[in-house]
């Protein structure tokens, strides 16, 4: 069993809908609750492999990539599946196996509440 939080960036009742974590930046502080979301899905994209594999994975035709065309990022395999399991327990990442391989996927829902997070009101 895994005591691993995931970010509430959706809400579960609309998952189409771009729910973001925390009102905007520029909209008032944020509470201590609000920061500890916060800082873990920007922790995980603190990290350089970890900020490629996202933006590959987001960037990739359809929406979504196949492990075999996004491991290029001058890391060995090991390292490229911790990385993409630090992202989707993030919530930052979905995955999904097909046969051998696993394709990730990031929510066009994940993309829009980030992007509202750092939106100026």
């Amino acid at each position: 069993m895994s005591n691993v939080k995931a970010l509430p960036l959706l809400d579960p009742e609309a998952p189409d809908a771009a729910v973001p974590c925390c009102p905007p930046l520029s909209e008032r502080p944020f509470t201590a609750e609000e920061a500890e979301r916060t800082a873990r899905m920007f922790k995980a994209l603190g990290d350089p492999v970890r900020l490629r594999l996202f933006s590959a994975v987001a960037s990739h035709e359809g929406g979504e990539a196949c492990v075999c065309d996004i491991s290029d990022v001058g890391v060995s395999q090991p390292t490229v599946s911790h990385h993409l399991k630090k992202l989707k327990e993030a919530g930052l990442l979905t995955s999904e196996r097909r046969g051998t391989w696993v394709y990730y996927r990031v929510e066009p829902s994940v993309l829009a509440a980030m992007g509202q997070l750092l939106t100026v009101r």
